[in-house]
């Protein structure tokens, strides 16, 4: 008997998995929130020069506002007002003729800015004034986040396949929560950028560890329904995001709502079980029974686990303790398991950098900020349902390497597309983030059937790290701009093919038990090619091995 013969036996989606996906969806709701929070807390607000110490001997006598504006700032092409340079002194000629007042002397701001709270109440431009020679500073936000959620992804990893993923998942809820409150109330933008980084570090680990153990506690039949409901978190928390940041304006009480749910997720953890899997493969079959027992029990399957000895849980799963712990060393020891992380990660790395390429891309909407996060959220959903579907009738492989074909295809349509014809270039856009949204929740699942048990969260730690580096340089992408104007999307359709195509190259897991070793992935055994979804060929296969 096969694990996947005994979660089967005791309902691989029974209300004791049903259980488990409902908590960490929670845990995963917070994480989009976080992923895209600098869209609002790093925004930039409309903003001129303060002109109030100028009237301190009542220079601007009975001049309206406008007026006074007009005389102290100059204006910029467009006819708006300068934000980062005044007149060296007030220029009052200007009220009475409409001469140009770009060759008047300017000086830099001299007593900070006033800016337009109309959107945002408050922001860290606002808070600690990062605008015009400290601009650069808000762009900082989300890198310095992504940096240490790249870090997280590997420490994380590694420490769920030594420790297990139940303690580490609430190490990431109890630190991830503490460092994201602390910064809501960071007193200096050096305090804040630290503590964002420990956040990303610490919190990322949410959803690596949890998509691994609902992996790891369903059944076959549903692995791509649990990968949908995951995807759909991530969905949710996106589009939920504008809503919550249209009803908090402020940066420092929308940090601390988005990140509210983790305290629920700290509490519900106590029912989180331990990963059966992880803890047979490690030699813990007393515990693994418990575990078992407790799941037979919950989906009314008790007798079922009440004839089985905790002993005979080390021959269901063929274990390697014996060789003692497994790093990140062990992806890159043998030669299929090399090849593997080499594909995967290069997957990765260029979904990662298409998917937020087209994100920071997508213009011509001419909507607010709120509307257009929205929108942004909205277009995962037909797109994963789409998945869904394609994931049982065409498989893991083709449904990856379709989505990325098709997020190559919308990209080249848009470098062929005149830049006058914003409506289309923006329809061709959504449909991209579509596909590339599609591709994304996609090898999520996929690489959790991939890699090994006693390697999984090792194997995931390590695809979220690249993952995260091409989060990191999608934006420098997108500057390639400045060189040639459809350079950006020429090396966006580029990765997306490249990444169709290293794919194709991976093996097809659709119906497949999860493989437990390296061993399984080497070949030199062959639990890992028992078929479920086709019960005859199972059945055949099953006879044939006796």
């Amino acid at each position: 008997m096969k694990f996947e013969d005994l979660l089967t036996e005791i309902n691989g989606f029974g209300r004791f998995q049903k259980m488990i996906i409902c908590i960490s969806f929670i845990g995963r709701f917070t994480l989009p929130c976080h992923f895209l929070l600098s869209n609002f807390i790093a925004a930039i607000p409309s903003h001129h020069c303060d002109i109030s110490f100028l009237d301190v001997d009542g220079i601007f006598g009975n001049l309206s506002r406008e007026e006074r504006l007009t005389v102290s700032i100059p204006k910029q092409e467009d006819g708006t007002l300068a934000s980062c340079h005044m007149f060296s002194h007030p220029q009052f000629h200007l009220l009475s003729n409409s001469s140009s007042s770009t060759d008047l002397p300017v000086v830099r701001c001299q007593n900070g800015w006033e800016y337009d709270n109309s959107t945002f109440s408050s922001t860290l431009a606002t808070q600690w004034d990062l605008v015009c020679d400290n601009r650069g500073l808000n762009k900082a936000v989300a890198t310095i986040f992504f940096v240490g959620s790249m870090f997280g992804a590997v420490l994380f990893g590694g420490l769920s396949d030594r420790f297990g993923r139940k303690p580490m998942l609430l190490v990431s809820y109890v630190l991830g929560m503490g460092f994201a409150v602390a910064s809501a109330f960071s007193s200096s933008f050096i305090m804040f950028a630290v503590l964002r980084f420990f956040t990303g570090l610490t919190i990322t680990a949410i959803i690596t560890i949890s998509s691994v153990l609902n992996v790891e506690w369903v059944d076959i039949q549903h692995r791509r329904l649990v990968c949908l409901i995951d995807s759909m978190g991530w969905t949710f928390g996106t589009t939920a995001l504008a809503l919550i940041a249209f009803c908090i304006r402020d940066w420092r009480w929308l940090t601390v709502a988005i990140t509210s749910p983790v305290f629920l997720c700290t509490i519900l953890w106590w029912w989180i079980p331990e990963s059966a899997r992880w803890l047979i493969v490690h030699g813990k079959t007393q515990k693994a029974h418990f575990y078992l027992h407790r799941c037979a029990v919950m989906n009314r399957c008790e007798n079922i686990t009440s004839s089985i000895q905790p002993e005979a849980l080390s021959s269901i799963i063929v274990t390697d303790t014996e060789k003692g712990t497994f790093s990140y060393l062990d992806l890159v020891k043998t030669p299929k398991m090399r090849r593997l992380a080499l594909l995967t990660g290069t997957i990765w790395f260029c979904v990662a950098v298409a998917t937020y390429g087209i994100s920071l891309n997508i213009t011509g909407f001419g909507l607010n900020v709120y509307i257009t996060q929205f929108v942004y959220g909205s277009i995962e959903i037909p797109a994963k349902l789409s998945m869904y579907y394609l994931l049982e009738k065409i498989g893991r492989r083709r449904t990856e390497t379709g989505a990325l074909f098709l997020t190559g295809i919308t990209l080249m349509i848009n470098i062929f597309t005149p830049r006058d014809q914003q409506v289309g270039r923006t329809v061709v856009a959504v449909l991209g983030k579509g596909f590339a949204a599609a591709a994304f929740a996609t090898i999520v699942l996929y690489c959790s059937e991939l890699y090994p048990t006693v390697l999984r969260q090792n194997g995931l730690g390590y695809n979220s790290f690249v993952g995260r580096l091409g989060v990191s340089v999608a934006p420098l992408v997108l500057l390639l701009d400045s060189f040639w104007g459809y350079l950006p999307q020429i090396t966006l359709c580029s990765v997306a093919f490249c990444a169709s195509m290293v794919a194709w190259q991976l093996p097809e897991t659709r119906g497949r038990c999860l493989p437990e070793t390296i061993e399984d992935i080497e070949g030199t055994q062959t639990n890992l090619v028992r078929h479920y979804e086709k019960p005859e060929e199972a059945e055949k296969i099953m006879t044939n091995e006796k």
